[in-house]
């Protein structure tokens, strides 16, 4: 049976940034389960937009650096302030250009799953490397994208990693693979954390190339004993025997059901998939495509109560009405200002999303952005008429073609989740009937 309007409304919504009424249509023509295959073989794993100038660039010598002088080095901290403003503005850029919204929604998630920010990094390139290993794995290998974040330079930095030696145990990266990426606080001992971090001693970044290397002189071949097992283990035998726990595919499957169904898992489905899970040797693809078909996925009870992310309501909105993009970091600024500054989550655990998008300072800053681009200003552009509303109705602008010719219920469940919350007044014309809608609450959710 073929999916409802609002069915193909709900999944585009749910697993990107929600379509028009023409490309709802056009999903809605599959039932489910198929809508859910064709989306997920449709996703890609690389970016299309051109990536900047300065990727493949190596940061200093620590030699080089000390031979600067102070106008020297702070002329090379602004300069890697202005990549990382460039690096931002690329990836919402990615965003509003993707032929795959999926893609970049597991590229985001993964990014707040595994963080990294350029105020500890302070890198830019090595932080575009990690964004492209999220989106080349996105839907991907769990097991293969944890061994490779694991020894990401951007990763290694972060979590100090690169300190790590065996007179001078780090734990810091041992701690967060644990609770944070893999096994869930609880699940682990704290002697866990000093015999994981004894087995990471020796990695780092090769200065010379930008790439993972393993110091021989600098790690602890002694015996360690973890998860109740003895052994001269390291670093890919902590990684190994940490995905032989149980409880990684729960943590990560109850992770994914708060990304796309609901913030309450539901205990007997998360174990369900969380097993499927475990026996496709932790492929995200086969995981995705289950958790997108249970039945509480698609349950109305589970519309329209989660919180759009600010990027989400920001990209969301732009393709939605065809928005264009004033300068290269207008989106970066209005991110920020919403709580959601890419590359620089506020802390390890990343942002902590659902009902706290939403505080004193965003909503009236998620007001204020709506009715800007309404108006023609700020995240579409300066000057004129935005939302394609300029002129005539119906004059060929982007959104214009579809305001003139859809009915408004079509205008409704197009934009909202949910029925409004505020009634619409009788008599509006469509401008007015779009401002509404736009403005509601509802159009916060999805």
């Amino acid at each position: 049976m073929a999916m409802t309007f609002e069915d193909a409304r709900h999944l585009l919504a749910r697993t990107g940034f929600g379509g028009t009424p023409d490309e709802i249509r056009q999903w809605s023509a599959w039932d489910r389960n198929q809508a859910v295959a064709k989306l997920l073989d449709q996703a890609t794993t690389r970016a299309v937009t051109a990536s900047p100038a300065w990727i493949n660039r190596l940061p200093p010598a620590p030699a080089e650096r000390k031979q600067m002088g102070q106008a020297e080095k702070k002329a090379f901290r602004e300069e890697r302030k202005e990549e990382s403003l460039e690096l931002k503005a690329w990836w919402y850029r990615e965003l509003l250009a993707t032929p795959s919204p999926l893609t970049e929604r597991m590229t985001l998630f993964w990014h707040n799953h595994f963080t990294s920010s350029f105020q500890k990094v302070k890198w830019p390139p090595f932080l575009y490397r990690q964004n492209v290993l999220f989106r080349s794995q996105a839907l991907g290998s769990f097991r293969e994208l944890l061994s490779a974040v694991a020894k990401d330079p951007a990763m290694l930095l972060y979590l100090d990693t690169q300190q790590n030696q065996k007179d001078r145990p780090n734990e810091n990266f041992a701690r967060e693979l644990f609770e944070l990426f893999t096994l869930g606080e609880g699940r682990y001992s704290e002697q866990d954390i000093k015999e994981a971090a004894r087995c990471f001693t020796g990695w780092h970044v090769d200065r010379r190339t930008g790439t993972f290397r393993m110091n021989q002189a600098r790690h602890d071949h002694g015996i360690k004993r973890l998860f109740g097992r003895t052994g001269p283990f390291m670093g890919d035998d902590v990684l190994r025997m940490t995905l032989e726990q149980s409880h990684v595919a729960v943590h990560l499957t109850q992770k994914l059901w708060k990304e796309f169904v609901s913030d309450q898992p539901d205990p007997q489905e998360t174990e369900r998939l969380a097993d499927l899970f475990r026996r496709s040797d932790y492929r995200i693809k086969t995981l995705l495509q289950a958790l997108l078909t249970t039945p509480q996925f698609w349950a109305s009870e589970n519309r329209g109560i989660l919180i759009k992310s600010p990027v989400e309501l920001l990209v969301g909105t732009m393709r939605l009405f065809n928005l264009p993009l004033p300068d290269q970091i207008s989106l970066v600024r209005a991110g920020r200002r919403l709580g959601q500054d890419l590359f620089d989550p506020p802390n390890v655990k990343g942002w902590p999303g659902g009902v706290r998008w939403i505080t004193t300072a965003t909503l009236p800053a998620r007001w204020h952005m709506l009715q800007q681009s309404i108006r023609g200003h700020e995240v579409g552009h300066r000057h004129g008429e935005s939302m394609g509303m300029g002129g005539d109705m119906g004059d060929g602008n982007g959104m214009a073609d579809w305001l003139a010719t859809e009915p408004e219920e079509i205008l409704q469940v197009t934009l909202l989740p949910i029925p409004p919350v505020r009634l619409l007044d009788p008599g509006e014309d469509r401008r007015q009937v779009v401002r509404q809608l736009v403005l509601d609450p509802a159009y916060q959710l999805k």
